[in-house]
Formats: structure tokens, C-alpha cells, sequence
């Protein structure tokens, strides 16, 4: 019985033991089933990824950008070819080992290791490191050679921007450069940043960025172990950005930057009823191509350290007196307003008696005195006595109001550039605001003469000739080509309503803002005498700029010289009466020419500034007259162009 009883309950040990294993074997079954069900079915897409990440590698392509051409298709900025190293970082175990050995391989020196220290220092762990955004193909071959024993080593065939054209154009196209973290705050570059990319700094590169950038592609290569490429899966390509065209005339352009080269200074061309830019010239300049890759410090001191300051783009940028040029403007105002007789007659009797207000002389700029003026004949012969009466009885504020009405103290191109300047048209009001001053009749007299105050940029006295020239009608001036606008159909508008319109109209004196393509004069016959004065002071004799004339009637201009000083002139000055080469760069005065081509059907306005230049009939309306040949040369074939027979380019 005793043994009967062990037996029984050594069978229900046995039977508990075998329970419990059974049991373990089925949750252990059950736990491997249950996790080969997670593996094979619940996360299978996700292992695919891991295993895919490890087998395939994915790199972004840089997008393409757009091309910039001028009027007649001819590429401004282009894209060229070039090879490129990155580094990947979170796929680096040893940095110091791999530059080392990329050192070895493309011949680092220890300044441009020193960079990339640097500039790994201020990238995040998971970052790309440009090592090289411009190898040569020796170096981008020996990479791809040893590219297995390269940690995180990628190469990269990317595009990189070219200025055909270089110092001719920076100050327009302008040029790119690496991303900034001010750069990535814009959505378009944000949503195509690839390590190395390139975004526009300055000009048209930067204002058209969202046009330009166009959007990054995609390769896939599936790798070894090590890493290294065996062969390519997939490849989205990238997409290009789109072509920007401007108005400019290469040929033009290229011709201004010529007649500156030594000077600092600008040339501007205008269509005066289409207000396409045809040129607009700065002088000095830079080539855009060194910024590409990031320029070098010995480059960019020179260029920094330019007393001329090539930097600046002087057509909207540089700030001027307009002295003289303005004149025809003050003209025009007297005229509209009805203070002045054309037919009144002042006498001009030279230094030795000016002008005089209050006790204080203004001096005419001829020593001997010009004798008795009329209106006409003191526009052609820049007569400051008269304009100093004439300012006087016409006051400041009335000035104010046709000057800013004909581009003046304004930005022309909108958001284009960003350093375009404004300028200054000073009126009573202005001087109460900023400087808490009361005006002085004294200083609307020198108003009068385009001194003072008053600042324009080039590219404003180039917009104010040209509304002038195309009889008073407002006109929108733009550097990219607008397709919106039927041209043709607004010059032969513009033509038509000048021609019919009666001599009298309604009241503008009033309003400072007129729509576009509408008229802004009061009386045409207005207009007509400060042109036909403008025309007298180019081609008759006495005119300040005779000497720059054309007898062929093809080539024949109407304009105005100007003189604006960059300092106050002393008796001192008078009594010696220096050559402008006699006295110091410095305080030489700006030498300035506006104008207007042809005469007998006007199609082109042109400003001309020299920076101490002196005269302007001497430096700045010779450069002006050439550049009206050169451009009248040139119209049938941009006519032609515009109209559609694109063959021409």
C-alpha cells in the first residue's frame, strides 16, 4: 500500500512537471510564432526599410537653376558641370582618420583643413560637410577610386553658376553663393536645400530666386557592405528652374561698361514709351565668377578696398546732385504753373554781379556772364541766374510735386534690387519733419539749379528724360521682360493722343500720382518748348553740348549737360579758376548728361554720370553720343526681335 502511494504521487509530480513544461513549450511556441508574425507580417514594410537603408543609399541632386537671358536670348548666366565631395557625418566614426586620408587622396593643404574643422564645428551631428564644392576630374576620379575606404565619402556631379559675361553685368544679374541660415528662412530655398547648394546674393539671382531655383532630384544606388555603389535603382530627376529675360541689350550694355572703363560713373538707356532698360552700366566693377565658389580674401579686400567702391551699383545706389539736368524739369514746372513768361528777359552779368537774396550771392557758373536770357535760350545755355529767379517764383513746393511726378525721389524697379535708393525731393514739409527746420528761400533758389538737397540716382534721370521726350506720358520702367503688356499698341496710343489732344487739358498740377501710360502735362505746349530748348541746347551754337552733336538727322539728339558740385566754391575758387585736372580727384564736381534720340522721332532716353568728371559737355555728353549711335544702330533689329522674328538673335 505504502509503495502503491509513493507510486501515485511520484505519477502526479510527473504529470504536474510535464504540465508545466507543456505549458512553457506552447507560451514559447506561441511567443516565436507570435514574433515571426510581428517580423514577417505586422512590421514587414518596416524591415523592409531598415533593410533597404542598409542595401540602398539615396542622395539628393542639386536642382538646376534657371537661365538669365538678355533681349535677344543670348544666356547671361549659365550652369556648368562640376564635381563636388561631401561628407556625411552620422556616418563617420573616425573624422580625423577620414580627412586624413581625403587629404592623401585630392592634396589638402592644412589652410583648407583648418576650414573644414571650422565649418564642421558649426553643422549639426547629422549634417553634410561640403568638402569641396569644385574638384578637378583628376581629383573626383582618385575619389570615386577609394571611395570604400572613405567613411560617409560622397561624390557628388553637381552644376555650378557661370557669368559669360562677368564684370559687364554683376551689377544687374549679380551672382550666388553658399545657402545662409538668413537664406533658408525663404520657403523656396528651404524646400530644395541640398548640401552645397547655391542661392542668389545679389541682383536679379536673388530678387528671382522662387523663379530660378527650381526643385532638387533623387538617386538611388544599391551598395555592398562597405558601402560602395554596385549599381543605380532609381533616379528622379531634378527639375530646372525657369528662365528669367530681360530687357537688356548685351551689346549695349557691354559698349556702356566700355566707355566707363577707368572712371566711376553710370550710363543708363530707356525705351521712353515701353520703359524697357536697354543698358544700365556702373562703373567700376567685379567678376561675380570668383563669388561662385566663395571668393578669396585677397580678391574681396581688393574689391572692398576700391576707393572707386565697384560694390555699389551706382545707376540705382548712387546718390547725385542732378545740377543742371534738372533744369528742363524746373522748366516745365514754371511753364504748368503759369509763373513764368517764356519771353521774359533777365540779364546774366557774371561773377562780378550775381545774384543776390538777403544779403547772400548766388553765382552764375559762366564768369563773363551770359546777357540777356529768355527762357529757351537759358535752358540751352544753362543760365543759372535765370533758374535762381525762376525757382524763386515758382517755390519749392510746386517743384516738388512735377519733379516726383516724373520719377524723381522714388525707387523705379520696385523689389529688383534691393539697394535701390530712393533719393531726395525735398519740399517744406520734408525739412519741418526730418530736420525740425523751417525752409529758406535761399535754399529753393539753389533747388533751382539742381543743388542742395535734392538727390536722384542715374536711373531716375534717365526715366525723367524719357517721360519728357515721350511728350509727358507716364511709362513703367522694368528690366525683365513683362509679356503682359502689348507695347505696340501703347506706343501708337501714346503717339496718337499727343498728336490730337488740344492744348489745353484738365488740371494734373495737383496730383504727384498719374496711372500708367496716361498723360502728365498740363499743357502739351509745355512739353513741346522744353524739348524743342533741350534740342537747341545740343545742336545750335552756344548749346552746352554743341560739340557732341550729329548733323545727320538719323543720329540727331536733344539733352542737357550737368555740373553738380561736390563742395561749396569759394571766391577763392573763382579768382583761380582751375582746369578740372588742376584740382584733387576728390573735390572735383560730377560731371552729368541727359538726352534724348533721335530728335525727330524719339525712342531712347540716356543719363550719363562721371564722378568728378568736371564738366559735363566735356566728360559725360561725348560718352552720351556715342552710346545714342551705337543703340540707334541697333533699333530696327530689337523692333524686329520684340515682334516675334526671333531668327534675328
Amino acid at each position: 500500500m505504502l509503495n502503491r502511494g509513493r507510486n501515485i504521487e511520484k505519477g502526479r509530480v510527473i504529470t504536474r512537471r510535464m504540465f508545466i513544461l507543456a505549458a512553457a513549450k506552447i507560451l514559447l511556441f506561441a511567443g516565436i510564432s507570435s514574433r515571426l508574425y510581428n517580423l514577417q507580417i505586422s512590421d514587414r514594410e518596416k524591415y523592409e526599410i531598415l533593410s533597404d537603408k542598409n542595401r540602398i543609399r539615396e542622395w539628393k541632386t542639386p536642382p538646376q537653376r534657371g537661365i538669365i537671358v538678355d533681349n535677344f536670348n543670348k544666356v547671361l548666366a549659365s550652369n556648368d558641370r562640376v564635381f563636388q565631395l561631401h561628407l556625411i557625418l552620422d556616418e563617420i566614426n573616425d573624422f580625423d582618420v577620414t580627412i586624413f586620408k581625403i587629404k592623401n587622396i585630392i592634396g589638402l593643404d592644412q589652410f583648407e583643413i583648418k576650414k573644414l574643422y571650422k565649418k564642421k564645428e558649426r553643422l549639426k551631428p547629422w549634417d553634410t560637410l561640403v568638402v569641396s564644392d569644385n574638384l578637378t576630374w583628376e581629383q573626383f576620379s582618385k575619389i570615386n577610386l577609394y571611395l570604400h575606404e572613405l567613411e560617409g565619402a560622397k561624390p557628388v556631379l553637381s552644376t555650378s553658376r557661370f557669368y559669360p559675361y562677368a564684370n559687364d553685368l554683376v551689377h544687374i544679374v549679380g551672382y550666388v553663393g553658399d545657402a545662409s541660415p538668413k537664406d533658408l528662412e525663404k520657403t523656396e530655398i528651404k524646400e530644395n536645400f541640398v548640401p552645397g547648394l547655391k542661392v542668389g546674393k545679389y541682383g536679379i539671382e536673388n530678387s528671382q530666386e522662387k523663379m530660378l531655383i527650381g526643385n532638387y532630384g533623387i538617386k538611388r544606388y544599391e551598395v555592398n557592405a562597405s558601402g560602395k555603389r554596385i549599381s543605380q535603382i532609381d533616379y528622379i530627376k531634378e527639375r530646372q528652374g525657369n528662365k528669367v529675360n530681360l530687357t537688356i541689350d548685351i551689346e549695349i550694355q557691354k559698349y556702356a561698361q566700355e566707355l566707363l572703363k577707368g572712371k566711376a560713373g553710370s550710363i543708363c538707356a530707356m525705351d521712353i514709351f515701353t520703359g524697357e532698360v536697354v543698358a544700365m552700366a556702373s562703373s567700376p566693377t567685379y567678376d561675380p565668377n570668383k563669388f561662385t565658389h566663395g571668393i578669396n580674401q585677397k580678391d574681396w579686400q581688393e574689391i572692398r578696398n576700391n576707393p572707386l567702391k565697384p560694390l555699389i551699383n551706382k545707376s540705382i545706389a548712387g546718390l547725385y546732385s542732378p545740377g543742371s539736368t534738372f533744369k528742363p524739369l524746373v522748366a516745365l514746372a514754371a511753364l504748368e504753373y503759369g509763373i513764368l513768361d517764356p519771353n521774359k528777359t533777365i540779364k546774366c552779368k557774371g561773377h562780378k554781379h550775381p545774384y543776390e537774396l538777403y544779403g547772400v550771392k548766388y553765382h552764375c557758373w559762366k564768369k563773363e556772364g551770359h546777357g540777356y536770357m529768355k527762357l529757351r535760350n537759358a535752358i540751352k545755355q544753362s543760365c543759372d541766374i535765370y533758374f535762381y529767379e525762376m525757382a524763386r517764383l515758382l517755390g519749392v513746393d510746386k517743384l516738388s510735386i512735377i519733379a516726383k511726378r516724373y520719377g524723381l525721389g522714388n525707387n523705379i524697379l520696385g523689389d529688383i534690387f534691393n539697394d535701390e535708393k530712393k533719393g531726395l525731393v525735398p519740399d517744406t514739409k520734408w525739412k519741418r519733419r526730418a530736420l525740425e527746420q523751417s525752409w529758406y528761400l535761399g535754399e529753393t533758389v539753389i533747388n533751382g539749379i539742381g543743388q542742395g538737397y535734392i538727390q536722384t540716382t542715374p536711373l531716375q534721370l534717365c526715366l525723367m528724360t524719357a517721360q519728357i521726350a515721350n511728350g509727358g506720358y507716364k511709362i513703367k520702367p522694368h528690366i525683365i521682360k513683362d509679356y503682359s503688356i502689348n507695347y505696340k499698341d501703347i506706343i501708337n496710343k501714346i503717339k496718337l493722343d499727343r498728336s490730337n489732344f488740344p492744348l489745353h487739358e484738365r488740371n494734373y498740377l495737383d496730383d504727384i500720382n498719374v496711372e500708367y501710360y496716361q498723360r502728365m502735362y498740363h499743357k502739351k505746349s509745355n512739353i513741346n518748348f522744353v524739348l524743342d530748348a533741350m534740342f537747341g541746347s545740343t545742336n545750335e551754337q552756344y548749346g552746352t553740348s554743341y560739340k557732341s552733336r550729329y548733323d545727320d538727322p538719323q543720329y540727331q539728339f536733344a539733352g542737357k549737360t550737368g555740373t553738380s558740385q561736390v563742395r561749396r566754391i569759394t571766391d577763392l575758387d573763382r579768382e583761380l579758376d582751375l582746369d578740372t585736372e588742376q584740382i584733387e580727384y576728390k573735390k572735383r564736381d560730377h560731371a552729368l548728361y541727359v538726352a534724348f534720340a533721335p530728335y525727330k522721332d524719339p525712342r531712347y532716353a540716356i543719363s550719363v554720370i562721371i564722378e568728378h568728371g568736371g564738366s559735363g559737355s566735356k566728360a559725360a555728353a561725348p560718352l552720351a553720343s556715342k552710346l545714342i549711335k551705337r543703340i540707334i544702330d541697333r533699333h530696327k533689329l530689337r523692333e524686329q526681335f520684340n515682334n516675334g522674328n526671333t531668327s534675328l538673335a
